[in-house]
């Protein structure tokens, strides 16, 4: 009987997946040069976040992706990039057992007062309750 070890390293290798190499847009839009003037294309690589998307994920070299990532960065030094982006997204959370419908309701069934107005010949002075015994 094999060792744990063994069935793992066995497992391992069958399992072992060809993925299709990304091309990179630099190579199929035939770019030579990268600038950091050009927003659109620097804007290929970056995230909805505005991060520098990685090698994994581009189809980048080793050199195409410093060149990128180097022009990015003085892109962003100019103000021509962001550096981050806020994602406005809407959280909702479910109510807390019930806490919030019942809050809503409250507020809804008893709308407000109005207030009377009270003018200065109508005030009363009231004694103090609290007198300081000695």
């Amino acid at each position: 009987m094999a060792s744990k070890k063994n069935r793992a390293r066995a497992s391992k290798d069958t399992t072992t997946r060809k993925y299709k190499k990304k091309t990179s847009a630099l190579i199929t839009e035939k770019v030579i040069y990268v600038d950091y003037k050009d927003v659109d294309l620097l804007a290929r690589f970056m995230s909805d976040r505005a991060k520098i998307r990685n090698r994994r994920v581009s189809g980048n070299d080793v050199q195409q992706q410093r060149e990128v990532a180097n022009a990015i960065k003085v892109a962003r030094e100019m103000a021509l990039l962001p550096y981050a982006r806020r994602v406005s997204t809407q959280r909702t959370r479910p109510p807390r057992d019930g806490r919030r419908e019942r809050d809503t309701e409250l507020r809804t069934e008893a709308p407000e007062q109005p207030v009377d107005e009270v003018t200065a010949d109508e005030v009363v002075e009231q004694p103090v309750a609290d007198e300081v015994r000695a």
